[in-house]
């Protein structure tokens, strides 16, 4: 047995579902799954943090359903960048920045929109059919205040004064510390014109070229480089056809969190005592990398996969297995894989990873 099966065998189990193999780990939780907040005839919201999901470190994530005329009350994350994906539907956002900025716009499926710390926000599907949202937050633990239980925590007398009004017109208003979360709007949207022109905030991921586009797959990338509002937190939306293959790569200055939007894959991550996680990551599941251990993805029973990956940098960047075999002298490799040079294979000159590479042998066992 490769010494790399037994470490994998001694980190994991086996279990039979469907006729599929899957493996238990520490890297990966189902966010569909995840600890439900909220859920109603109005929409539902789950997510995943450290304590639902323990190896998590820098980031997190939530997933946001709403129904059509539903609302996601205005609020504000107290110490979490938010980096959002909206896999369907259609929906206004509004945000109230610092010095008392204000935008709104629309967001469709396979678009992108940033709220920094401290920002209210709110999300309204303003379409005929359920949105759905992948939300990305810069903390592990993101900390939350709904508006509706920030006035619950002030008095009457302290509402009106700071609305010139008297302290007995809120005595009569319902109020609770607790937010509401997502409620129902009364009516059609009321949508500004200023809603339809571009916004900072917004950003069109699917609707860019591809950094990386090759017949088996693609990435595009939402980084700082394209996208200036960004300073703590990135995405790729990556695509692989089942015969293509993220290659084996680790990221040296960031972690990596990824939701599986469609699709199915297998990765493998290794640990600096050299045991070894693989497993198999499924729709509706997160896994979790962290920082510069390496790993790779394979597609498995589908034709494809859609990744949303996080990144707990502005610029996320990467060392491939391609790349670190051109870096060295075949003397220098010899040496490493306790080879001779007769014997070292010839491998292809590769001065810039393809991150993206086409998988010419079968899956192994």
């Amino acid at each position: 047995m490769h010494p790399g099966a037994q470490n994998r065998t001694e980190r994991s189990r086996t279990c039979e579902q469907g006729g599929t193999v899957c493996n238990p780990s520490i890297h990966v939780a189902s966010l569909r799954k995840g600890e439900e907040v909220y859920r109603s005839e109005l929409g539902s919201l789950t997510r995943l943090t450290a304590d639902s999901f323990p190896i998590l470190s820098g980031l997190s994530i939530k997933r946001l359903r709403l129904a059509p005329g539903a609302v996601r009350e205005p609020h504000w994350h107290a110490n979490a960048t938010e980096l959002t994906y909206c896999t369907a539907g259609q929906a206004l956002v509004s945000i109230l920045d610092n010095g008392s900025n204000f935008a709104s716009f629309l967001v469709s499926a396979g678009e992108m929109f940033h709220i920094d710390s401290g920002a209210l926000h709110h999300v309204e599907n303003v379409g005929g059919t359920d949105a759905e949202f992948i939300l990305a937050f810069r903390h592990e633990r993101p900390e939350d205040f709904g508006f509706s239980a920030a006035l619950g925590a002030m008095t009457d007398s302290v509402l009106g004064n700071t609305y010139d009004l008297s302290a007995a017109d809120f005595a009569e208003v319902r109020r609770s510390t607790t937010a509401r979360l997502i409620a129902q709007r009364d009516g059609e949207p009321d949508i500004p014109a200023a809603a339809h022109f571009g916004d900072p905030h917004h950003f069109a991921i699917e609707a860019i070229p591809a950094t990386v586009d090759s017949p088996v797959g693609s990435a595009r990338t939402a980084r700082e480089q394209f996208w200036p509002a960004l300073h703590d937190i990135s995405m790729y939306s990556l695509r692989v056809r089942e015969d293509g293959m993220r290659e084996p790569h680790w990221h040296p200055v960031t972690a990596e969190m990824g939701y599986v939007h469609h699709g199915s894959a297998r990765m493998t991550v290794m640990d600096p005592d050299g045991t070894l996680d693989t497993y198999t990551v499924k729709e509706g599941e997160v896994y979790f990398i962290p920082r510069a251990y390496p790993h790779h993805i394979e597609v498995v029973d589908s034709p494809r996969i859609h990744l949303l990956i996080f990144f707990d940098q502005p610029t996320p960047a990467d060392i491939g297995y391609r790349a670190s075999m051109s870096a060295y002298s075949r003397k220098v490799l010899a040496a490493t894989f306790g080879t001779t040079l007769d014997e070292l294979l010839d491998l292809p000159f590769t001065p810039t990873d393809p991150l993206i590479v086409t998988r010419n042998n079968p899956l192994a066992p």
